[in-house]
């Protein structure tokens, strides 16, 4: 029997496929989104305790990689895509820390999985000598890094669909300043419309024909993969030093970056609880509270990433724990208002010296909740943006201006534009065909 995985998709209406198949699919035929059919699992001792990130990451992925045509490059794939640092950093009060993931060239998170992703593509060989057309919905911080990762790479364009008005001036900046192969498209509605058309163009197969599209949001299966990485790197550092496993409280909107801490928990490595922070966009928190899963058109809130009304990824989630009531066991989320993300900021900022951004502040919210309710357990709060992005929320809070990462400063060095697009699934394949 072959040791390697197929993978389904989360509607079971669609042929299985190679890992290679699914990441250059983005989305199953049916609409669904590929999970692997199994998961498989992993001890500690499987991993190099010297090992880097990227190590790790290639240990930690091989049985998903096992058996596809990507398998021999996984090592150099991990080794492009995940070169800097993702660093666990003790937070100066109680047994907590800072899993700091912004440290790539977008100053976000994102930037593992866009990595990741642009490194397998450049390495998958494709029948059609036609660009490749990436989509990408992102309502913040996504769409740079994907620009980033495939920017200037050859027979590769990529469409960024972002809400216009709706993210910050820095990450607009950003979506809009790389040029050559990479448009950006401000569409006048909100990220949940845009996440919509993209899945829509996906699906058209006349659209498709004309126009070889692939995505790279975090229905991706080639960004979620590597987004394990992180937490699997943390979890096994935590777990060899202090002999317990590590807890992790996770930002979340589009739940891309919460799903992957879960699979590595489930893989069996020693991750303790994952509690997941929202903003004012409540439909997960009330989802694990007990009401039924109800999408809703998303609010707009200072943590403009989370700001997602139908995550794309509950699909996974459900595929992963098979019925509602385990999952309700499982995992528990919080939402909270933009008032209480000022009071957060402003409150580490003086108290503590710590500059966090809008969406960091959501998970610091939950841990001065556990503490003062008497939790005592050792806790990591995930980092998913730099706060140099929202300078324009955070530095009134703190009083002072937040340096730039060189990276992100030499990007808001560049000229930057963007088309307007109105918010239809129509107008984006009118303007996709008008291009091919």
């Amino acid at each position: 029997m072959s040791n390697s995985l197929r993978y389904l998709s989360t509607r079971s209406r669609a042929p299985s496929a190679s890992l290679s198949e699914a990441v250059a699919a983005g989305l199953a035929p049916d609409g669904g989104l590929y999970v692997p059919e199994r998961l498989p699992t992993l001890a500690p001792a499987d991993f190099d305790p010297r090992g880097s990130l990227a190590d790790t990451a290639a240990t930690l992925l091989a049985p998903f990689f096992a058996g596809d045509a990507l398998a021999g490059e996984l090592p150099a794939i991990c080794a492009e895509a995940l070169d800097f640092a993702v660093p666990l950093r003790p937070l100066p009060y109680g047994d907590a820390h800072v899993l700091e993931l912004f440290h790539g060239p977008t100053a976000a998170f994102k930037d593992v999985g866009a990595r990741f992703l642009a490194a397998c593509l450049r390495r998958l060989p494709r029948a059609d000598d036609r660009p490749l057309t990436i989509l990408v919905a992102t309502s913040g911080d996504t769409g740079a890094a994907v620009g980033a990762a495939f920017h200037r790479q050859p027979n590769v364009r990529v469409t960024i669909l972002y809400p216009d008005g709706l993210v910050s001036p820095r990450q607009a900046h950003q979506l809009g300043c790389f040029g050559d192969n990479v448009q950006a498209l401000r569409v006048a509605g909100r990220f949940d419309d845009c996440q919509r058309m993209v899945k829509a163009a996906l699906n058209d197969t006349e659209l498709q024909r004309a126009v070889p599209l692939s995505s790279a949001n975090s229905i991706s299966l080639g960004r979620l993969l590597p987004q394990m990485s992180y937490y699997a790197h943390a979890a096994l550092g935590f777990w060899r030093k202090h002999g317990e496993p590590l807890n992790f409280l996770v930002p979340t909107g589009n739940l891309g970056n919460a799903l992957a801490c879960l699979w590595v928990r489930a893989m069996g490595l020693p991750l303790g609880e994952v509690r997941l922070a929202c903003n004012a966009n409540a439909t997960l928190p009330e989802f694990f509270a007990g009401g039924d899963y109800a999408p809703r058109e998303a609010v707009a809130t200072l943590a403009n990433a989370m700001d997602v009304g139908a995550p794309s990824n509950f699909e996974r989630l459900r595929w992963t724990f098979g019925d509602d009531m385990a999952l309700r066991r499982t995992l528990h989320a919080e939402s909270m208002d933009d008032a209480t993300i000022r009071r957060t900021i402003t409150l580490h900022a003086s108290e503590h010296g710590e500059t966090f951004c809008p969406h960091t502040a959501t998970a610091m919210h939950l841990l001065d909740r556990l503490r003062d309710q008497g939790d005592d357990r050792p806790w990591a709060v995930v980092a998913t943006a730099h706060p140099a992005k929202f300078e324009q929320v955070v530095e009134p809070l703190i009083g002072r201006a937040v340096d730039v990462p060189p990276a992100l400063a030499a990007m808001l060095q560049r000229s930057a534009s963007a088309e307007p697009l109105s918010v239809t699934d129509e107008a984006l394949k009118h303007w996709l065909l008008e291009r091919a």
